[in-house]
């Protein structure tokens, strides 16, 4: 099964739809789905699913159920790793003051409750430090250092940041104080100045894990840090902290920093989320029942749509410490008191969010930047809040399918901070550290999906150039590659709860392993509604009468949306099966991706 025209490469002939993309199969090689379908017992199309995402014949018993016993990477293999274990069981063993300094996100919450945890768990307590956003910006400065050498610090654990912060970590050489850094962002070739610097992205390290978030770096430090210990001897008497209690915070940092969920990273979310499922963790338990949520089985839409916008909320335009306090706690009442908190202030920040989207859309679309055949968009505004700037970027790379950069400029001194987000095939953190080492931005960084940067009054149409030139031709290879990649053509009657809960077993999905896609051709768009926010609900009938509830998100001004609200039929549509336990009913939902309309050709 195909789905493609004749003469033409294009599933169901669909080659410029309602988004203006081109749909195709997903390629697989035939060879390696009868591997998989021989080898593990599957049907066809989850056979096909997996090969068509690059499980080799030989990793598909490991892709399916992972363990850390199989995958689990040396920490040796990361340079700097075994100088970094030392280092702090070295500070641990002398009784020396040390802070984790961490990022405002999740991923750096994340990280510093980890190491938080751990120290607990060694009878110590480790202080933790967070930037804020507003008035420090990322990652590490000599002010901060010069404030943790004031309150006694001998060593500062820098994670999530700190890979690329070399000015600062040489004003921490200069006033005595050591660091540690722990980060998985791009990063210059000439590392800081630290006792160790610990990277997977770092040029030269062959750990092979690249895709780790820094929740995943941090895990595999601590059972450095276990082995360091147990080497010298010092858990006789005492059990070794059992760091697979804690893998729901390393999944939290993978799901919430979408990173790529495959080998060992994928093995850790995975069974970070089956850890998570007992909501054993106080704050994420509070966090839960703050969101209204229940306390089901976990999956990635708990990590990355319920409990990481409210941990991130504390960042963006709160205090930054509330995330990383929270999943470090152990005190239910605490927990409960920072879990209403960052709820409260997520309600806030959809506010600013929703505003600062408008703003942005009518300030690109009347311009027409984002059809101009540029290479990104970079769009900029007074008073828009830094603290979700990337939210809105993320918004609007949906909207264009192209990368979008937004910054938010302070009236009173003209500096502008931003965020960007990304297409695959297209790394703006490599372009906008391109651009600081130009000279054309105070800071900047990031990774291949996303980066963050601060420009100089009057800046942004210096930046906005070399970006566009610099991505140009990134840009190009991707925008022609930026398929609708279909995994099956399905009848509207045979998208239910065990096709559903079949490919289900391919989860946790993300990067690398994309949620499946179905098809469905020929259907009609009936009692279709708009929703707040923009979205469009509706049933697909197909024409013997079997239907489907399905969801569209943010589109009700675009095609897809009018389209799906005129009722119109014999719509080709392509979508993602969720689950609908609304009511008990144990159902489905499509979430559609895309549409067709042949009768527009």
């Amino acid at each position: 099964m195909d789905g493609g025209a004749p003469g033409s490469g294009a599933f169901l002939g669909v080659e410029r739809s309602l988004s203006g993309r081109a749909w195709r199969q997903r390629p697989a090689e035939a060879s390696v789905v009868r591997a998989h379908m021989q080898s593990l017992g599957l049907d066809e199309p989850l056979a096909r699913a997996l090969a068509s995402r690059g499980v080799r014949a030989d990793q598909g018993a490991d892709f399916l159920t992972p363990t850390l016993k199989a995958l689990f990477p040396d920490p040796s293999s990361f340079m700097d790793m075994d100088t970094a274990a030392a280092a702090v069981v070295d500070a641990l063993q002398a009784g020396s003051k040390v802070w984790v300094f961490a990022d405002y996100d999740v991923d750096g919450a994340s990280s510093a409750a980890l190491l938080v945890r751990w120290f607990r768990a060694m009878g110590a307590e480790l202080p933790i430090y967070v930037p804020d956003r507003l008035t420090e910006g990322y990652g590490p400065s000599a002010r901060a250092f010069d404030t943790l050498k004031g309150q006694g610090a001998d060593l500062v654990i820098t994670v999530d940041c700190g890979a690329a912060a070399n000015e600062a970590l040489d004003h921490a050489a200069a006033i005595g104080l050591n660091v540690v850094v722990i980060d998985h962002h791009l990063m210059r070739a000439e590392p800081p100045k630290a006792l160790a610097v610990v990277n997977p992205n770092r040029p030269g390290c062959n750990s092979g894990q690249g895709n780790l978030a820094a929740a995943g770096v941090v895990f595999v430090l601590l059972a450095a840090l276990n082995r360091e210990v147990r080497a010298r001897g010092l858990f006789e008497g005492r059990e070794a902290p059992d760091i697979r209690a804690w893998m729901d915070l390393a999944a939290m940092g993978a799901v919430c920093d979408v990173t790529g969920l495959t080998g060992f990273n994928r093995a850790l979310t995975k069974l970070g989320l089956g850890v998570m499922s007992g909501w054993g963790n106080p704050g994420l338990k509070a966090l839960l029942a703050a969101a209204g949520a229940e306390p089901k089985p976990a999956t990635t839409n708990h990590a990355g749509f319920i409990l990481g916008p409210r941990i991130n909320a504390g960042g963006r335009i709160g205090r930054s410490d509330l995330g990383a306090r929270l999943l470090s706690t152990d005190d239910p009442a605490e927990a409960t008191r920072l879990a209403a908190e960052l709820h409260a202030l997520n309600i806030a920040r959809r506010e600013v969010e929703a505003a600062v989207t408008e703003a942005a859309v009518r300030r690109v679309e009347t311009s027409g930047a984002h059809d101009d055949g540029s290479a990104v968009v970079v769009v900029e505004g007074e008073d828009w809040h830094p603290g979700v700037v990337g939210i809105v970027a993320g918004r609007l790379r949906e909207r264009w399918r192209k990368p979008v950069v937004v910054v938010g400029v302070d009236p009173a001194t003209g500096v502008g901070k931003g965020s960007g987000r990304s297409q695959p095939g297209v790394n703006l953190g490599r372009a906008v550290q391109a651009a600081w080492e130009e000279g054309l931005l105070l800071a900047g960084g990031g990774h291949a999906m996303a980066a963050g940067l601060t420009v100089a009054a009057g800046g942004v149409d210096a930046v906005r150039g070399f970006l566009n030139d610099r991505l140009a031709g990134e840009s190009v290879q991707a925008a022609a590659q930026d398929w609708v990649e279909i995994d099956a053509l399905i009848d509207a009657a045979a998208a239910n709860r065990d096709l559903f809960e079949s490919f289900e077993r391919m989860a946790p999905f993300g990067p690398a392993n994309p949620e499946p896609l179905f098809a469905l051709d020929g259907v009609q768009a009936r009692d279709a509604q708009p929703m707040n926010g923009g979205h469009v609900r509706c049933r697909l009938v197909a024409a013997d009468g079997a239907s489907v509830r399905a969801v569209a998100w943010r589109c009700a001004d675009l095609p897809l949306g009018q389209t799906l609200l005129s009722g119109q039929g014999g719509l080709r549509i392509a979508g993602r099966l969720k689950a609908d336990d609304w009511n008990g009913r144990r159902g489905v939902q499509m979430e559609i991706e895309d549409a067709d309309d042949p009768r527009r050709l």
